[in-house]
């Protein structure tokens, strides 16, 4: 009967096996792979495969070629499955690059309709988040898009049919040490690994992400219980969309540290409930152990000879007796053979330890790691036996002993290599393999040696791997991460050593002449798995051995110390004032109000690095302008300075500056505060991180906004300037509207700053004249002639801003002796007013949009300002909420431009000296300077 009960198991594995199609396949590199490319994707020479390249707006996908069978034919459940593979992202910027990668499982290689940019070429606008999709992703998305709430711009998410991740995280992994989260930075251009792994039978999927010089980490960054058998189709196409160094998949199987008997298991469990039954009967037999001991305070464990368990909870194996030995077992027999086929099970084991010798160069025997048939090992010696054998049981084969030694004393009898190594013991202490103790570095490659006895703690893992009859030991310091290469590899089938029920624990001993304390303060075990691993953090502290060293101080130091005291008193003295001096403010009691809104410059200074020029971000008539990052708060800021030498009005520009700090627009860079120091005044802005817009538009740019950015530029500062001027508390006056002052942030929407002109009156008060500031090009006619500044000198100067977004030229250009309104203008009157536009838009733009930008901006510059339109039907007009008035132009004089227009608007006219006589340039003497004597 039992023989029949096996051979039906067989049948149904073997049938199992063959139904599931499993897919296994590793590309290391992939030049010779045939993957199916469309797109930007291509394979290089030297094996990457390249997703995207330098091209905008596109979208790359790879597909492993078949078609991939992931759920099961008979209950239509998805199979287990895994992934890894290795990418790197190399941006154009430093802090923008692309819009992310993905692996993803879909119906179809095609995916027809996927978009590029925020859509990653998986959904568009109509398929993103439709339960038909059957598609599941893993992002590693590097741009933050709102519609789909992303977290930031640099996360890892799991995506179930649209780009609203179920799972997300900040890219990162939980370190070995101290399993805290360390950050990755996706678009670093560093190669990174990701491991994707699905449990059919818990129905769980695991995320983790790493660089490539770390193992993988124990933790992943992401888990998702969710099942995906009626999200998966039966046939799936596996792809990665958005280069690969590597790649690999298995589906149907857990990796490979779990076994072939946990994956045969799995499949029994899928077949017949006869079948699930047997499994669970031979699974019931092995009785897996799993334990981890972080100290042994409250621990159970079976003590001998010298072995204690301390107050602090460490395991102090031998103490100051010389010629003993000490053994701490596990209590409980541990089954290590299966019961069917008597094999040796798969197990692992790791633990710290640390032995403090009597002497530096001389301590105790070492320790051992056993597993043994019993916990006493009757007749076992001291010295250098270790406390596991004697002279005459030294070798038999009767011991059915394994251990791994940590040897500190030179035994010629046992053939040891040094007084300092690593062994492989079976059935006596002559060493199966054994090497200098040591360590693999993961950086190099070479071996780190380590002193045993040096008193510091050190790990140490031992794996034996039942399926490939091998053993593994590595040991490193506490400080450092498993590495990857073991020190020692025993191919070598435990089964005919093991007996089906042994004991594991330590055992130690002391020498005749000299001892040493040696102890264990972790341990954990594992059978049919991985040990968990040991948070260093939680293991009880090691005692300090030895007396206090005698301090120097009173006997060599006193007489230099008084000496030293005087100096330094002197030294910092003089350091305090020339620091006072150095960063002196200027504060009068007026300003105690305002606290909130003050910085100190000693903030300041040190977040800008002292000013030195590698932090500046740009420089002009009114200050220069740097980077900086506050030291508490660690937030990015801009700090203009400017100059100030006169009080007069110092205080209502002070009240001013404040109260702009309470604006609060979408649209506008927060103005977060000022500081007065010397001859200066400093405004301290949020720091945008793609610069000011006119270094997109001039002189050839790098990078080129296209129209779609552009007219959202405009479209955000027009939304900001209605804001000031009508919707906050006050009407708030820029007084400085153009390219160069509307900063990027860091998804290209445009954000009006700079308010150090800025002027505030209340709603329906009319402004008082001030002095003329401002920018040549963009000051209004009668700003020059009066000296206000009202809401219609800033539509003026939004007009100007209007026609160089859509133009790319700056609003006058002495060296090409041209005035661009006039310019526009002459376009629109030859009917070509589209010729107007940026040549390096090429026919990437909306002529509809274009036309009306550029239409709009000529109105704005009327000459008179009750022509000009408000900054509310600027905003109606963009929005497409208002037509634009018909507007054509009816003649063109020496001294200025006419327009007239239909649908009952009244007559208005632009005027403009003609950029032929240079008559502009002459038309008021306005200074590019700031608070130089008032405003």
């Amino acid at each position: 009967m039992l023989f029949r009960i096996v051979f039906l198991v067989r049948v149904f594995v073997s049938l199992a096996i063959a139904a599931s199609q499993d897919v296994n396949f590793t590309f290391s590199g992939f030049r010779s792979t045939n993957l199916s490319l469309d797109g930007l994707a291509e394979l290089t020479s030297d094996g990457l495969l390249r997703l995207t390249n330098e091209t905008y707006n596109r979208m790359g996908h790879a597909f492993y070629p078949n078609p991939v069978t992931f759920k099961n034919s008979i209950n239509s459940t998805a199979f287990t499955f895994s992934t890894t593979f290795v990418f790197a992202i190399i941006p154009e910027y430093p802090t923008l690059g692309g819009h992310g990668f993905a692996f993803v499982i879909a119906p179809t290689r095609g995916l027809p309709g996927a978009l590029p940019n925020n859509y990653l070429g998986l959904f568009n606008k109509t398929k993103n988040g439709n339960q038909t999709n059957h598609v599941v992703a893993v992002e590693l998305d590097t741009i933050n898009s709102s519609e789909f709430n992303d977290i930031n711009d640099n996360h890892v998410g799991i995506d179930i049919n649209g780009l609203e991740s179920e799972r997300s995280a900040s890219a990162g992994y939980y370190s070995q040490l101290n399993g805290k989260l360390t950050n990755l930075t996706l678009i670093s251009g560093h190669p990174m690994q990701v491991w994707m792994e699905y449990d059919g039978m818990e129905k769980q999927m695991n995320v983790t992400i790493a660089p490539i010089d770390v193992d993988k980490p124990r933790r992943p960054l992401l888990t998702l219980s969710r099942d995906l058998s009626p999200i998966l189709n039966s046939s799936i196409t596996q792809r990665l969309t958005h280069g690969l160094r590597g790649y690999s998949i298995i589906t149907d199987k857990h990796e490979q540290e779990t076994g072939m008997w946990r994956h045969t298991v799995a499949m029994l469990f899928r077949i017949v409930f006869l079948v699930r039954v047997f499994v669970s009967l031979a699974i019931a037999a092995s009785q897996d152990l799993n334990f981890t001991f972080s100290g042994f305070r409250s621990t159970n464990l079976s003590l001998d000879g010298l072995a204690e368990l301390t107050s602090n909870g460490l395991l102090r194996l031998t103490n100051e007796t010389y010629h003993g030995m000490g053994h701490a077992f596990y209590p409980n027999p541990v089954t290590f053979k299966n019961s069917i086929n008597s094999t040796a099970f798969t197990f692992s084991t790791t633990f710290v330890f640390a032995i403090i010798p009597e002497y530096a160069t001389l301590g105790g025997h070492g320790i051992a790691f056993v597993i043994a048939p019993t916990r006493g090992l009757p007749g076992a010696l001291p010295n250098q036996y270790l406390g596991l054998f004697n002279k005459t049981n030294n070798g038999k084969q009767t011991n059915h002993v394994v251990a791994v030694e940590l040897d500190t004393i030179y035994s010629s009898e046992f053939n040891d290599i040094n007084d300092n190594h690593v062994g492989i013991d079976i059935n006596g202490l002559e060493s199966e393999r054994s090497a200098s103790a040591g360590y693999y570095s993961q950086l190099n490659g070479k071996l780190t040696n380590l002193t045993l006895i040096s008193g510091h703690p050190m790990q140490v893992w031992i794996e034996y791997d039942g399926m490939e009859k091998q053993m593994n030991v590595t040991i490193a310091p506490i400080d450092v991460d498993k590495p990857r290469r073991p020190l020692l590899t025993l191919s070598r089938d435990l089964s005919p050593i093991l007996n089906s029920s042994m004991y594991i624990g330590f055992s130690s001993s002391t020498s005749v002449s000299y001892f040493a304390h040696q102890y264990v303060l972790g341990w954990s075990f594992k059978m049919n798995g991985l040990a968990e691993a040991l948070h260093i953090s939680r293991l009880p502290k090691l005692p300090r051995v030895g007396p206090k060293k005698t301090s120097k101080f009173l006997t060599i130091g006193l007489p230099v110390l008084c000496l030293s005291l005087v100096l330094v008193a002197v030294s910092s003295i003089s350091y305090a004032i020339r620091r006072t001096r150095k960063f002196a403010e200027v504060l009068e009691d007026w300003e105690l109000d305002y606290g909130p809104h003050r910085f100190k410059f000693k903030d300041l200074y040190t977040a800008a690095k002292g000013f030195r020029d590698e932090e500046l971000l740009g420089s002009g008539g009114f200050g220069r302008v740097y980077k900086g990052v506050l030291p508490t708060s660690k937030i990015q800021i801009a700090v203009k300075r400017v100059s100030h030498e006169s009080r007069q009005g110092m205080r209502e520009f002070v009240a001013e500056i404040v109260s702009i700090g309470r604006l609060r627009h979408r649209n506008l860079v927060p103005l977060l505060g000022y500081c007065r120091r010397k001859g200066e005044l400093l405004l301290v802005y949020d720091y945008m991180p793609n610069g000011s817009l006119d270094k997109y538009l001039y002189d050839q740019p790098a990078v080129a906004l296209n129209w779609s950015q552009r007219f959202r530029v405009i479209k955000g500062v027009a939304s900001g300037l209605l804001y000031l001027h009508e919707e906050w508390e006050q009407v708030v006056i820029h007084r400085d509207v153009k390219a160069s002052n509307v900063l990027l942030d860091g998804e290209l929407n445009g954000r009006l700053g700079d308010f150090g002109l800025a002027r505030l009156y209340d709603h329906g008060t009319d402004p008082q004249t001030t002095h003329v500031v401002g920018t040549l090009g963009y000051l209004a006619p009668e700003h020059a002639r009066t000296g206000k500044a009202t809401t219609s000198t800033d539509v003026f100067a939004f007009g100007a801003f209007l026609l160089e977004v859509a133009s790319g030229r700056r609003p006058i250009q002495p060296t090409e002796d041209i005035i661009l309104v006039d310019w526009v203008f002459s376009r629109w009157l030859g009917g070509e007013i589209l010729e107007a536009r940026d040549p390096n838009l090429g026919t990437e733009y909306i002529a509809g949009e274009m036309e009306l930008v550029l239409k709009l901006g000529l109105m704005c510059s009327h000459s008179e300002p009750a022509a000009r339109p408000s900054m509310r039907q600027v905003v109606q007009f963009l929005e497409g909420n208002v037509p634009l008035p018909d507007i054509s132009p009816l003649r063109l004089s020496a001294s200025g431009l006419t327009f007239s227009h239909r649908e009952g608007f009244d007559e208005f006219a632009y005027t403009y000296p003609s950029s032929m006589d240079n008559a502009f340039a002459h038309s008021s003497s306005v200074t590019e300077s700031l608070l130089s004597g008032g405003r």
